[in-house]
């Protein structure tokens, strides 16, 4: 830090160099002697009720892994239960029946939903990666799929409901 020499009072043309360099001036036996102010750092704002600063875009890349994730656990779980036929058709057909149960009938709402979203998604990424003004329309795009995932919803999930409640 270079030290600078101190400004009397009656030198009114420093005083900008002053203000422009950063300096506070303190007064001291009728001489002004300078002290470096000290810089603030103001933490960014972020969005209120949310940790991503995204909009649209990032929370349909959020539920895209959200989705996959969870479609890949379940095709993992399907390719065990479904080996389990060679194993013990007896523990098979177990398993099976543990799936005829509403909880996992609503697991199947809950699947279907997460594989209409990330098609429907997927559809979007694909057209943002090759029409030429894909990425100017990722917005509207965006509640497009929201759109038509909630149309698909609508014709599965009364049906399912029906069937496994027994209506």
């Amino acid at each position: 830090m270079t030290e600078h020499p101190p400004v009397p009072l009656t030198s009114c043309a420093a005083w900008p160099i002053i203000r422009k360099e950063g300096y506070v001036p303190q007064e001291s036996a009728g001489t002004l002697a300078e002290k470096r102010a000290v810089p603030t750092i103001k933490s960014p704002r972020r969005p209120a009720g949310t940790l991503y600063r995204g909009r649209e875009g990032m929370w349909s890349w959020v539920l895209h892994r959200i989705t996959g994730v969870a479609i890949y656990f379940f095709l993992l779980v399907h390719i065990l239960d479904t080996s389990l036929v060679r194993v013990s058709p007896e523990a098979y057909n177990a398993v099976i029946n543990t799936y005829k149960t509403p909880i996992m009938g609503l697991g199947e709402i809950a699947l279907v939903a997460a594989i209409g979203l990330h098609a429907l998604n997927g559809l979007r990424i694909i057209l943002i990666d090759f029409w030429g003004w894909g990425t100017k329309h990722q917005k509207l795009m965006f509640y497009i799929v929201i759109g038509l995932w909630v149309v698909l919803l609508i014709g599965f999930v009364p049906r399912q409901l029906m069937h496994v409640f027994g209506g």
